[in-house]
């Protein structure tokens, strides 16, 4: 499935899916199950006879992904698949595409700027720039190889003393401040938390909420961005 859709404007959503089952050869009533039951998946069904020109583009997307699974691939690629969506679109076509791939046991090869997606979405992922694969693995390992364990403290009375003690501390590596919260880069994943915490709380900071995690696979992309550079 291309970034366009491809789709025939002027044929309705159950048109369309009986055109592509045609020229992939499947008997009649299989293409006809099959349309069933992915415009039902899809919530196209009561739509499946109005014209796909009248279709929203999240519905458009939907449909011309209900076209690529028709005959059921084995492996199946996808370009940008969200492009152009608004978040709600976005985020139901996800679902739906996950749903289907654990049901069906399909392979999907997704091309995607968006690695909030991808994290979402994908077992393994390939950073590629310039045409050179620079790193693979799953998202966990990318996060874990190209970024540093961090710990989020949420609260209030985040004075500059407070900030400057936690940034000189031999477990931290930076300090960000957002939105009452400050985000602590750490060294290892076997730093002491009990002693940052400890460290907050005698400063002075009315602590509300700890969390500790790794950056995201959008973070890890841009640190492994800034790693190239300098080795350049």
């Amino acid at each position: 499935m291309l970034e366009n859709d491809g789709l025939y404007e002027r044929l309705s959503a159950a048109d369309n899916l009986e055109f592509f089952g045609r020229i992939a050869h499947m008997p009649a009533s299989e293409r006809q199950a099959r349309s069933e039951e992915l415009l039902t998946h899809f919530g196209l069904w009561q739509r499946r006879a109005d014209p796909v020109k009248d279709f929203s583009t999240g519905m458009r997307q939907k449909l011309a992904v209900a076209r690529a699974l028709l005959h059921r691939p084995s492996l199946i690629f996808l370009d940008e698949p969200t492009a152009g969506l608004d978040p709600v679109a976005s985020a139901a076509l996800r679902d739906d595409l996950a749903t289907l791939v654990q049901h069906e046991g399909m392979t999907v090869f997704l091309t995607t700027h968006n690695l909030g997606e991808a994290e979402k979405l994908c077992h393994q992922v390939g950073i590629i720039r310039d045409g050179r694969l620079l790193a693979q693995g799953s998202p966990h390992e990318l996060r874990t190889r190209y970024s540093r364990p961090r710990l989020e403290i949420g609260g209030r009375d985040f004075r500059e003393q407070a900030l400057v003690a936690l940034a000189k501390h031999p477990s931290v590596t930076g300090l960000e401040r957002e939105n009452g919260h400050i985000f602590l880069e750490l060294r290892s994943n076997d730093e002491n938390i009990a002693a940052l915490v400890s460290l907050a709380l005698r400063e002075g900071v009315q602590i509300e909420e700890v969390r500790q995690g790794r950056a995201s696979l959008e973070e890890a992309f841009l640190a492994l961005m800034q790693e190239q550079e300098m080795t350049q």
